[in-house]
């Protein structure tokens, strides 16, 4: 059976080598490299293999992959992990967003005044402060927080 595959063994590292990194890609979103790394290590070593740089032997496949798997974790490790980790912070509109009311108490940027609405009880901030009694915005919302302006 394996005495079968042996000519094909080149072709059947790429194939697997492609596998992986539509796994790594498509299933795991890209979240962990290793699967990134051992699957460019398998096409790399079967087309090297496929040009005959490499003998296909048991013992060579096993070494180029290491090798090389190595060699590509070393080298894009640190490149990966920062464009993994770029992300883009950008101001998220809320049904809350242009929300008007009377605030009751005078409002500061420390949220020690509170506004029930909704059924919740917010903490009220304003980058201004703005006086008891005084209409007032919601323009930006936080976890519990509503950052608020006078109008």
């Amino acid at each position: 059976m394996i005495e079968s595959l042996t000519p094909y063994i080149p072709q059947l590292l790429i194939a697997a080598g492609i596998i992986l990194l539509a796994v790594e890609v498509a299933i795991l979103g890209f979240a962990t490299f290793v699967l990134f790394f051992v699957g460019m290590s398998m096409v790399l070593s079967g087309s090297l293999i496929w040009f005959g740089i490499i003998p296909d032997s048991l013992m060579a496949i096993l070494l180029s992959n290491a090798v090389i798997s190595a060699l590509l974790a070393i080298g894009l490790w640190k490149p990966l992990k920062n464009l993994q980790g770029q992300s883009e912070n950008k101001q998220v509109k809320s049904d809350f967003d242009g929300v008007r009311f009377f605030a009751e108490h005078a409002i500061d940027n420390k949220g020690l005044t509170t506004h029930k609405y909704s059924g919740i009880e917010w903490k009220l901030k304003s980058d201004s402060p703005i006086p008891a009694g005084c209409e007032v915005e919601v323009v930006k919302v936080e976890v519990g927080t509503f950052w608020v302006k006078a109008v």
